[in-house]
């Protein structure tokens, strides 16, 4: 007998940390190792059913958490392996969240809103989640979601507030809710370029001592490189 018992937090980290292996940053380590916490009890939730507004949301989340990484190799791999400790598939997640961006960029203020009305896949999707999130089928908001929707609208150029109110109408969504968790990601996002900046800081800082110490030690070797071949040349 196959259990349903979903795995633990703890179990969902230890994956990831199977799957990823290289030492992360700590100033990056620190917000995913929340997130994954986070996205864990979405993902386990009994109502939960993935969608491509919430991986848009969570790639969007990770794309701007990892701005900067040291190298874009590891950046991805990691990405891979979170989405994987998660047991979802990485790929769909970047293929919906890129259609979803490709979509949005032919959108205007007053079409992205229409989407009920009209055909095509992205608008078979949005009336998929209209209809679970009004009740019939599993919907489950979060925060990812928010993201996903406040992402379409920066890429429709229709972030006023009154499409967002009529985007999450449409879509059988509370407003209050996602005015919430943007102001959370604006928070997150804020914090998290404060302390890139810090960190960049510190580590030119430390450079520079570095270099400082550095200079003597080179001078030292001029000078003993001079004077051996000074001794030399005079012997």
């Amino acid at each position: 007998m196959i259990s349903d018992v979903p795995p633990t937090v703890a179990e969902t980290k230890m994956n990831f940390l199977k799957l990823y292996k290289r030492p992360i940053p700590s100033i990056y380590n620190t917000v995913l190792q929340e997130l994954i916490v986070q996205q864990h009890l979405m993902r386990y939730k009994r109502t939960y059913q993935y969608d491509p507004v919430f991986a848009l949301g969570f790639v969007t989340v990770y794309d701007r958490l990892m701005e900067g990484y040291p190298s874009e190799e590891d950046r991805e791999a990691i990405f891979q392996a979170y989405i994987t400790a998660l047991k979802e598939d990485p790929e769909q997640y970047r293929i919906d969240a890129q259609k979803l961006e490709e979509w949005a960029r032919g959108q205007t203020a007053s079409s992205l809103v229409e989407f009920p009305s009209k055909e095509g896949e992205v608008e078979g999707l949005l009336k998929d989640i209209a209809e679970r999130a009004s009740g019939k089928g599993n919907f489950s908001y979060s925060r990812f979601f928010a993201v996903g929707l406040f992402r379409l609208l920066e890429l429709a150029n229709a972030t006023e507030p009154t499409v967002l109110e009529k985007l999450c109408a449409v879509l059988n969504v509370n407003k209050r809710s996602v005015d919430r968790d943007l102001d959370v990601y604006r928070n997150l996002l804020s914090k998290l370029l404060q302390a890139k900046e810090l960190l960049k800081e510190y580590v030119d800082r430390e450079k520079k001592k570095r270099e400082e110490r550095t200079e003597p030690q080179k001078a030292n070797e001029a000078i003993k490189k001079c004077l051996g071949e000074y001794l030399y040349s005079h012997q």
